[in-house]
């Protein structure tokens, strides 16, 4: 009899992202912060996720992300190409946010060229809270679609985030 509980291993998602691709024709080149954030985000997503498509077995995937007329598109491919399935989402539960995020981006970004250790540290905090709250909402936008946990949905919500700059 094994001791491993299955409702929790049922919530640990065992699908794994190996690739994620960006359609170009859905961002615009932005400031130097920005591109390197988007990079940073892809790297580390590569490198540490946990990404299961609901009902689909645990093996590698590939993300492509794309934003269509205001609709972020999720189409998922397994490692050798085989189409797995594409989500369709509305961005309006993330717009207020991804405003927020971009205006106090800009606002640390700025920080680190002119103020105090005191005030960056105050203002990265606050970035981070925004931060957090929209890979919240992206996770609840993704339930019953893609399990994740909480750092690949903050990664997700980065790149979320660099595909909206140009709306």
């Amino acid at each position: 009899m094994s001791d491993a509980d299955p409702d929790t291993e049922r919530q640990t998602p065992g699908g794994k992202l190996v690739d994620v691709v960006l359609d170009e024709a859905s961002i615009s080149r932005s400031t130097p912060e920005v591109e390197h954030d988007r990079a940073v985000a892809i790297y580390d997503l590569i490198e540490e996720n946990r990404f299961q498509p609901v009902g689909h077995p645990a093996v590698n995937y590939i993300l492509n992300l794309s934003v269509i007329e205001k609709k972020l598109v999720l189409q998922i491919r397994t490692e050798d190409g085989a189409e797995v399935v594409t989500h369709v989402l509305s961005l309006s539960p993330l717009r207020k946010i991804v405003k927020d995020y971009d205006l106090i981006c800009q606002s640390y970004y700025e920080a680190i060229r002119h103020s105090t250790p005191s005030q960056i540290e105050a203002i990265d905090m606050g970035r981070r809270g925004v931060h957090n709250e929209g890979s919240t909402v992206l996770m609840e936008r993704l339930e019953g679609k893609i399990e994740v946990d909480m750092q690949t949905a903050r990664r997700l919500f980065t790149l979320v985030y660099a595909l909206h700059w140009k709306g």
